[in-house]
């Protein structure tokens, strides 16, 4: 048999771009980011004053789990490039610039792995924690 017989029928692998667009929304990247930068010692909690005000009423109706994936933390998806900002509240003794460089790493190092590339992670500090779970009164 000739090749061309032999191939009739056969489909040739198409290039991705030629099959459709491939899309990462902002809502992905920010849950990502946010479960990265939850992981970081010295994380209290995510968002400003505000969301975090909201959230405390969300979780005395009993939706406590409304919101908390994104709270925080805003991407903005171009292409295959993304900038993400995270706000976050820090713990009591812990060093700002060594938190917040671990978050920028963690962030990057999670998002990353999904194909895109982080050309920015800008981080806020909202607030502090000073009342540390575990503390005890007096001592």
């Amino acid at each position: 048999m000739t090749d061309a017989v032999e191939n009739a029928g056969a489909v040739s692998p198409a290039t991705g771009a030629a099959r459709g667009a491939t899309s990462v929304s902002d809502e992905v990247v920010e849950k990502i980011a946010g479960a990265a930068a939850r992981t970081v010692p010295g994380v209290a909690d995510l968002g400003g004053d505000v969301s975090r005000f909201f959230n405390s009423v969300l979780d005395k109706v009993g939706l406590d789990q409304v919101g908390d994936a994104r709270r925080g933390v805003s991407a903005d998806v171009k292409g295959g490039s993304v900038v993400i900002n995270v706000v976050l509240v820090i713990d009591a003794g812990h060093v700002v610039t060594d938190v917040t460089e671990a978050v920028r790493a963690a962030v990057i190092e999670a998002v990353e792995k999904y194909g895109l590339t982080v050309t920015q992670v800008n981080v806020t500090v909202d607030d502090i924690e000073l009342n540390q779970p575990g503390a005890t009164a007096g001592a």
